[in-house]
Protein backbone atom coordinates (compact mmCIF):
# COMPACT_ATOMS: atom_id res chain seq x y z
CA UNK A 1 0.00 0.00 0.00
CA UNK A 2 2.88 2.20 0.52
CA UNK A 3 3.80 1.96 -3.12
CA UNK A 4 0.22 2.77 -4.26
CA UNK A 5 0.06 6.00 -1.73
CA UNK A 6 3.00 7.18 -3.26
CA UNK A 7 2.08 7.05 -7.03
CA UNK A 8 -1.02 9.19 -5.77
CA UNK A 9 0.92 11.54 -4.19
CA UNK A 10 3.47 12.09 -6.97
CA UNK A 11 0.51 12.84 -9.46
CA UNK A 12 -1.47 15.20 -6.92
CA UNK A 13 2.20 16.78 -6.44
CA UNK A 14 1.86 17.24 -10.55
CA UNK A 15 -1.57 18.40 -10.68
CA UNK A 16 -0.94 20.49 -7.67
CA UNK A 17 2.36 21.97 -9.15
CA UNK A 18 0.97 22.78 -12.79
CA UNK A 19 -3.03 23.43 -12.46
CA UNK A 20 -2.57 27.03 -10.95
CA UNK A 21 -0.06 28.09 -13.35
CA UNK A 22 -1.69 26.49 -16.49
CA UNK A 23 -5.82 26.75 -15.81
CA UNK A 24 -5.84 30.48 -15.78
CA UNK A 25 -3.49 30.30 -19.37
CA UNK A 26 -6.50 27.88 -20.57
CA UNK A 27 -9.12 29.94 -19.48
CA UNK A 28 -8.15 33.02 -20.93
CA UNK A 29 -7.68 31.38 -24.40
CA UNK A 30 -10.85 30.83 -26.86
CA UNK A 31 -11.13 26.87 -27.02
CA UNK A 32 -13.61 26.00 -29.75
CA UNK A 33 -16.16 28.33 -28.60
CA UNK A 34 -16.79 26.57 -25.46
CA UNK A 35 -17.66 28.47 -22.64
CA UNK A 36 -15.89 28.67 -18.75
CA UNK A 37 -17.32 25.42 -17.42
CA UNK A 38 -17.41 23.07 -20.28
CA UNK A 39 -13.55 24.35 -20.57
CA UNK A 40 -13.07 23.88 -17.11
CA UNK A 41 -14.17 20.01 -17.24
CA UNK A 42 -12.22 19.82 -20.90
CA UNK A 43 -8.78 20.86 -19.30
CA UNK A 44 -9.43 18.67 -16.07
CA UNK A 45 -10.00 15.65 -18.10
CA UNK A 46 -6.99 16.28 -20.05
CA UNK A 47 -4.58 17.30 -17.32
CA UNK A 48 -5.65 13.81 -15.23
CA UNK A 49 -4.45 12.04 -18.27
CA UNK A 50 -1.72 13.81 -19.19
CA UNK A 51 -0.40 13.55 -15.44
CA UNK A 52 -1.23 9.48 -15.61
CA UNK A 53 0.75 9.56 -19.19
CA UNK A 54 3.82 10.88 -17.03
CA UNK A 55 3.56 7.83 -14.10
CA UNK A 56 3.93 5.33 -17.14
CA UNK A 57 6.73 7.02 -19.64
CA UNK A 58 9.91 5.08 -19.33
CA UNK A 59 12.25 5.55 -17.95
CA UNK A 60 11.57 7.26 -14.49
CA UNK A 61 7.62 6.36 -14.89
CA UNK A 62 6.96 5.72 -11.18
CA UNK A 63 4.59 3.18 -12.11
CA UNK A 64 6.70 1.30 -13.95
CA UNK A 65 9.08 0.74 -11.18
CA UNK A 66 5.65 -0.50 -9.63
CA UNK A 67 5.23 -3.07 -12.02
CA UNK A 68 9.10 -3.75 -12.10
CA UNK A 69 8.82 -4.64 -8.35
CA UNK A 70 6.00 -7.19 -8.76
CA UNK A 71 7.36 -9.34 -11.84
CA UNK A 72 11.57 -9.37 -10.43
CA UNK A 73 11.97 -11.62 -13.06
CA UNK A 74 11.38 -9.79 -15.89
CA UNK A 75 13.65 -7.28 -16.99
CA UNK A 76 13.70 -3.05 -16.72
CA UNK A 77 13.96 -2.61 -20.29
CA UNK A 78 11.46 -5.26 -21.44
CA UNK A 79 8.93 -3.51 -19.26
CA UNK A 80 9.85 -0.18 -20.64
CA UNK A 81 9.20 -1.71 -24.08
CA UNK A 82 5.86 -3.58 -22.98
CA UNK A 83 4.75 0.14 -21.86
CA UNK A 84 5.21 1.65 -25.64
CA UNK A 85 1.70 0.68 -27.59
CA UNK A 86 -0.06 1.61 -24.59
CA UNK A 87 1.73 5.03 -24.86
CA UNK A 88 1.06 5.08 -28.44
CA UNK A 89 -2.81 4.54 -27.61
CA UNK A 90 -2.77 7.55 -24.70
CA UNK A 91 -1.43 10.36 -27.44
CA UNK A 92 -3.47 9.34 -29.96
CA UNK A 93 -6.62 9.70 -27.49
CA UNK A 94 -4.68 13.27 -26.45
CA UNK A 95 -4.66 14.18 -29.81
CA UNK A 96 -8.39 13.44 -30.46
CA UNK A 97 -9.18 15.16 -27.33
CA UNK A 98 -7.20 18.58 -27.63
CA UNK A 99 -8.56 18.20 -31.56
CA UNK A 100 -12.24 17.56 -30.49
CA UNK A 101 -13.39 18.70 -27.19
CA UNK A 102 -16.62 17.22 -27.26
CA UNK A 103 -15.86 13.96 -27.38
CA UNK A 104 -15.25 14.09 -23.75
CA UNK A 105 -18.25 16.52 -23.34
CA UNK A 106 -21.21 14.83 -24.92
CA UNK A 107 -22.48 13.50 -21.65
CA UNK A 108 -23.29 16.74 -20.53
CA UNK A 109 -25.16 17.55 -23.53
CA UNK A 110 -27.57 14.84 -22.78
Amino acid sequence: TYLILGCVMDSLAMILLTIPIFYPMIMGLDFFGLDESSKSIWFGILALMVVEIGLITPPLGMNLFIVQRAAADVPFMETARGVLPFLASDLLRIILLALFPGICLWLLTL
